[in-house]
């Protein structure tokens, strides 16, 4: 049976708005349907351009299963990832991925690059687009409205 994972996405993209950074979430799913890595974007308090949430979740499982590879595992993230991170997944072997708005500026899945519909692309997950996309839309826009 199918248990989506996204309300723990968005609660680690509120906690990125609440630091000031992107309000982006992410967590990794293993194949028992258990939550392994959540975090939201920290690029700006790490100073670090791909401190995206995506990576940060690939980093956190890798390193506790002392892997490079994910198969079998399932990605929720607030955003449509951009193409760094869509690399990132395609190399991960990452099996499922699960994203709530598109992000026709930069993202790299249904958008710009279409990493993982590339010849060159190593692995394509299969991808599911649109879970909980009007709260994870509304996050983005409640952001940056401040801010500009």
């Amino acid at each position: 049976m199918f248990k989506s994972h996204m309300d723990a996405a968005l609660a680690e993209a509120r906690a990125a708005a609440a630091r000031g950074e992107v309000p982006v979430g992410a967590v990794l799913v293993d194949p028992e349907g258990a939550i392994v890595a959540r975090a939201g974007n920290r690029t700006r308090e790490l100073s670090d351009p791909t401190a995206h949430a995506e990576i940060l979740v690939l980093r956190q499982a890798c390193a506790a299963g002392k892997t490079e590879r994910l198969q079998g595992f399932d990605l929720y993230v607030t955003l449509e990832p951009c193409a760094m991170c869509a690399a990132a997944i395609a190399a991960a072997r990452i099996r499922r991925v699960y994203y709530g708005a598109s992000d026709p500026k930069s993202g790299g899945v249904a958008h710009g690059a279409c990493v993982f519909s590339h010849p060159q692309a190593h692995h394509a997950p299969e991808v599911y687009e649109g879970i909980a996309e009007v709260d994870a839309a509304e996050l983005l826009r409640e952001f940056f409205s401040q801010r500009r």
